[in-house]
Order: structure tokens, then C-alpha cells, then sequence
């Protein structure tokens, strides 16, 4: 696969820059919507009042699309405590594999009958 690397702009990234890169990209498109520490830029007052919600807003995008479906996100460390946070476009009728949860009833006789071996 051959990524296309389009890097975050001078200014930071907005909700809408972020939708509109996701309507125009083509699968396999990477954009760099973030780089530092997300966690602590969102919630520490490191940044103004604007700027840190318009990135909680960025991030809370960028997690939807990908539970939607629409990308994939990642990131890459940089250094220590930086780190480049990355959403690729996944390609068109993506369907994201169904969770796995073991149905309680079988992991409760799993134990009934382990419990029965180590008995006898």
C-alpha cells in the first residue's frame, strides 16, 4: 500500500477540516490531525480555552469516524511525550469485525468443569 502523508498546517486542524479531509481523502490517505501528548493537551490548561476545545472537539471527531467506520487512527511516538496522531482513511464498505464476548454460561461450565478435573 503506498500512504500519502499530508502533514497537520501551520494552524491547527477544526472539527470541519477534519470531515471535510475524511470526504476528499482517498483510502489509504494518512493526516496527521495532532501532534504532542492528546490526553494531557485536552486536559491540562496547557493551551487557551479555544484552542483546547476545538482539539477536544478534533479528537472527539476523529474517534467517531473511526468507530463509524470511515478511518483508522494511530499514532507514532516522536520523543518523549510527543507523538504524532495519525488518521488513515479506510476504504469504502469497510465493516469493522463484530466484538467478541464470551457468552457467560459457557466460561461458567469452563469452570465447572476444569474445577471437576483437578478434583478427581
Amino acid at each position: 500500500m503506498n500512504l500519502t502523508f499530508v502533514f497537520t498546517p501551520v494552524h491547527p486542524l477544526t472539527e470541519l477540516t477534519l470531515c471535510a479531509w475524511i470526504g476528499e481523502a482517498a483510502p489509504g490517505d494518512v493526516l496527521e490531525y495532532h501532534r504532542g501528548f492528546l490526553a494531557l493537551d485536552i486536559a491540562l490548561a496547557t493551551l487557551p480555552a479555544a484552542q483546547q476545545k476545538t482539539l477536544r472537539l478534533l479528537a472527539r471527531r476523529a474517534a467517531w469516524a473511526c468507530e463509524e467506520g470511515f478511518v483508522h487512527l494511530f499514532q507514532r511516538r516522536i520523543g518523549p511525550g510527543e507523538f504524532a496522531y495519525l488518521v488513515v482513511k479506510r476504504r469504502r464498505g469497510f465493516v469493522a469485525p463484530p466484538a467478541i464476548v464470551p457468552d457467560a454460561g459457557v466460561l461458567d461450565d469452563l469452570r465447572t468443569d476444569s474445577a471437576r478435573a483437578t478434583a478427581a
